[in-house]
């Protein structure tokens, strides 16, 4: 029996199969539309995708035409493929590389967060980029960057500058595109590093709804292996602690995947299947969005081993055994709704993630809470609540 939730929107994080995100320095249209063939014929309605800051601002007073039509392009080519677009602004951090422009960091190395002439250039950037996107009808979200904390702490911060950061430029965000939505995202760092600059509050505060990165690699795999309970529920875990602190508010599973060495090849279709399945029931949940679209040609050099093979197909378009299983649940859901859920369980969290961010390791993944909590999971879903 299918329950009155609503059907959560499915997509993937767009990494384009013909030269990684430096294909935005020679840019081909007609390839972008080979890659969103592919992602169509999924069944998904909706894609992330990532222009590079340094490469559209190469000087705090230079904003590249070009680059803007090359991205109104990608989004237009989405469009003809049934795909809505969330765009990303400040490139930033991306498949474990930093992109930073020049002028932020020659002559004196400028704090991407505390600098207030970096501050008046992201101003101007964002306001720009966001002003073009936003005019494009098949855009619905953008985002300031991909998981900006990772910049920390090559750019020094404290969390008072970080929110201040993020909600001066998330202002010129939803001024420049007040018809979508503006989010903020990080790395779950913020959400388990007793000393990381970037504070839970500012996810779940920050921003028109909550996005959440679940990946496994971040020591939940070493509980209990590739198909263990803890791996498996580990993107539900990190829902309910958005949704401990902020009840009502939408949590956006906006990046989630298959590492290996973490989840071997031969194990990826069913972490897909199972790790979807456990979240789709979650009255929070907004959307699932795969990370990423396509591999990362190995030609290209010096990424992390973990970074080639995460997409849904290879470079040469095949699908992947992690895309047959979200294309079959995807279109389960569609056909038959989502399943209904048995009433939730309660756990109380140790400690209150709002006001002592600096205990957040007791919330981390193999912690005594977290443990209990997977435990309890097991038998059904488990709301977190604040002491």
């Amino acid at each position: 029996m299918a329950s009155e939730t609503v059907v959560p929107r499915f997509g993937a994080n767009y990494v384009p199969s013909a030269g990684w995100f430096y294909s935005w320095l020679d840019y081909d249209g007609d390839a972008v539309r080979r890659d969103f063939a592919d992602l169509a014929g999924l069944g998904l309605d909706h894609v992330r995708v990532f222009p590079v800051w340094p490469w559209i601002q190469p000087n705090r007073a230079i904003i590249r035409e070009r680059a803007i039509a090359d991205l109104l392009d990608t989004i237009d080519a989405a469009a003809e493929h049934g795909l809505s677009v969330a765009v990303d602004l400040i490139q930033g951090h991306l498949s474990s590389f930093d992109f930073l422009p020049s002028w932020v960091l020659t002559w004196h190395k400028s704090s991407l967060f505390e600098d207030s002439t970096v501050r008046d250039g992201l101003t101007a950037y964002v306001d720009v980029v966001a002003r073009a996107v936003a005019a494009k009808p098949n855009v619905f979200a953008i985002t300031l960057g991909n998981e900006v904390n990772n910049l920390w702490p090559d750019s020094p911060t404290t969390p008072e500058a970080s929110t201040a950061w993020a909600q001066a430029l998330l202002a010129t965000l939803k001024k420049a595109a007040p018809g979508v939505l503006a989010l903020h995202s990080v790395f779950d760092d913020a959400w388990y590093k007793g000393d990381h600059p970037f504070h839970p509050v500012d996810a779940v505060d920050v921003g028109d709804l909550t996005t959440v990165h679940s990946w496994v690699f971040n020591g939940v795999s070493r509980v209990d292996g590739p198909l263990g309970p803890a791996t498996l529920t580990h993107a539900d875990y990190l829902i309910e602690l958005a949704k401990s602190l902020a009840p009502e508010r939408p949590v956006w599973l906006q990046e989630i995947g298959v590492p290996g060495p973490d989840i071997p090849v031969e194990l990826q279709a069913e972490f897909t299947k199972r790790t979807v399945e456990t979240v789709l029931g979650n009255p929070a949940l907004y959307g699932v969005t795969w990370w990423s679209s396509h591999d990362i040609d190995r030609r290209l050099l010096d990424f992390p081993d973990r970074e080639y093979d995460l997409g849904l197909f290879t470079v040469d378009h095949r699908r992947k055994p992690a895309a047959d299983a979200l294309a079959d649940l995807i279109a389960t859901v569609r056909a038959h709704g989502v399943p209904a859920q048995p009433p939730a369980t309660t756990l109380t969290a140790p400690i209150n993630l709002r006001t002592e961010p600096a205990r957040r390791a007791e919330v981390a993944p193999g912690s005594e809470f977290h443990l209990r909590w997977v435990e309890a999971r097991t038998e059904g879903p488990v709301r977190i609540a604040l002491p």
